[in-house]
């Protein structure tokens, strides 16, 4: 370690205290990303404790053209808060902030610091009578800050949209070290440029996340959950218009999944029982929940008369409903198993691609016959967020292939054709999980070079210095 290094070690340490700035011993849990497809080699980690102290922890790094990598939770899926093998890199970790500083009833929002854990602020809600709505498979590690720098998606964004539609305001720490202060929770504030929605989705290359408003939501009276057996990927999107006609904006969720998708969850965790699995009638599923003000049976007259028109126009052959919320909770379960049960089935290439919703069938028709084309047996792992039009379009190896050697072999090229699909259908090769270091190159290939440009001058205005995330998003 140079003179220069250890000096900035030894101001971090006073700046944070001892016990925050680690750099010996087992620091996998920060140098590696969560799919273990990736290790990095940091500095050190150094974990503040207040927006202060993250202040002046930047601003000796800016001094020192030290480059910072802030993580909260550390479950992304594109390598983008992780640092690199250099070892020259700080990792930034935002998990001691992870406080919830005001609830406020009337304004209905709270304030909440970026560590948080996004199933801890959930339950924090609901005590105090509120709905959070973010929603996705990581919530019990993942924190809102990592949402906030990701935009995360999740299963609820039908009707309450991602995290940015979630967030009023923010707190950042900017590359120079200074603070901005806009937590405010103001609905409506017409001032300049958005520099809430700048920061939002950039994954820590524009500054770093501290604090955010996020907004609440009175608590549904009724909630109930629907597993539904399709005759096609056209009829989900049939049922997914008869649902949006005969809910409305209590439609919080529609996900579709394949019965490949599903076989596997049967396959790896046969304890949980899939409705319809292996249904040659139902080559897809649907789950839906609808959310309901007013009182259960308001909702499930609603849901009774959507399902009863959906059986009558041939969308739907078979449908189970859920009785109670421990069976919605069996039902959700099942869904959110896929990727699991993808892992356990082996090594895979996986796909988070947006498309307009009545586009998806033909894009997936023609897409698996172009796969299945280029490498015989390949198997297609099909499921996600109908409802806005995200697909989790994963590729499996062949039944009897080599999982590693395939990933190895075949992932650059499977990412070409569906990718090149994907820009041909209008759609974006990214709709939840971020760019990070994973799909820079991408980037670069199906952005506009005018969007690139402007996205670069942006970059270059706030962090010249490039200390923020270097090589995440945008190359340097």
């Amino acid at each position: 370690m140079t003179l220069t290094m250890t000096a900035l070690i030894d101001q971090l340490r006073t700046i944070v205290g001892d016990a925050h700035v680690l750099t010996e011993g087992d620091l996998t849990a920060w140098e590696q990303d969560w799919r273990k497809r990736v290790r990095g080699k940091a500095l050190a980690v150094v974990r503040p404790g207040d927006t202060a102290q993250v202040a002046a922890v930047v601003k000796a790094c800016a001094a020192a053209g030290t480059a910072i990598v802030a993580q909260g939770g550390n479950t992304g899926l594109a390598v983008g808060s992780t640092p690199d093998a250099s070892g020259t890199q700080i990792v930034l970790s935002l998990q001691r902030m992870n406080a919830i500083r005001t609830i406020d009833a009337a304004n209905l929002t709270v304030t909440v610091e970026a560590g948080c854990i996004l199933q801890t602020l959930q339950e924090q809600a609901e005590k105090a009578g509120f709905l959070f709505p973010l929603s996705l498979a990581a919530e019990g590690s993942c924190t809102i800050g990592g949402n906030l720098a990701t935009n995360a998606g999740g299963t609820q964004v039908v009707r309450y949209g991602n995290t940015r539609d979630l967030c009023l305001g923010l707190e950042v720490v900017t590359p120079q070290g200074e603070i901005w202060e806009g937590t405010s929770g103001l609905r409506k504030d017409n001032t300049g440029y958005d520099l809430r929605d700048l920061l939002i989705g950039s994954e820590g290359t524009l500054g770093i996340i501290t604090a955010a408003t996020m907004k609440l939501y009175p608590m549904p009276v009724a909630q109930l959950t629907a597993w539904a057996a399709l005759p096609s990927l056209d009829h989900a999107v049939t049922l997914l218009g008869l649902a949006h006609k005969h809910l409305g904006a209590g439609l919080t969720g529609f996900e579709v999944m394949g019965q490949f998708a599903l076989s596997l969850v049967g396959k790896h965790m046969p304890q949980l029982r899939v409705p319809f699995l292996g249904d040659a009638a139902a080559p897809y599923c649907a789950l839906l929940e609808i959310s309901d003000n007013e009182s259960e049976d308001h909702a499930r007259a609603r849901f009774e008369a959507l399902l009863e028109t959906a059986f009558e126009d041939g969308c739907v052959t078979d449908a189970v409903v859920a009785e109670n919320l421990t069976q919605a909770h069996q039902l959700w379960h099942i869904r959110e198993s896929i990727p699991l049960a993808q892992a356990e089935e082996g090594l895979n290439i996986k796909h988070d691609i947006s498309i307009g919703v009545s586009r998806i069938p033909a894009f997936v028709a023609e897409t698996d016959a172009l796969l299945q084309r280029e490498i015989p047996g390949v198997r297609l792992v099909n499921f996600g967020h109908l409802g806005d039009g995200n697909l989790h379009y994963n590729v499996q190896a062949p039944a009897e292939g080599d999982a590693k050697a395939f990933l190895r072999d075949e992932e650059e090229r499977v990412n070409t054709l569906v990718y090149d699909a994907v820009e041909k259908f209008g759609g974006s090769f990214s709709a939840e999980h971020g760019v990070g270091e994973l799909k820079v190159h991408k980037l670069e290939k199906h952005k506009s070079p005018v969007a690139l440009g402007m996205m670069r001058a942006i970059k270059r205005g706030l962090d010249p210095q490039n200390i923020m995330n270097p090589g995440r998003v945008l190359r340097a």
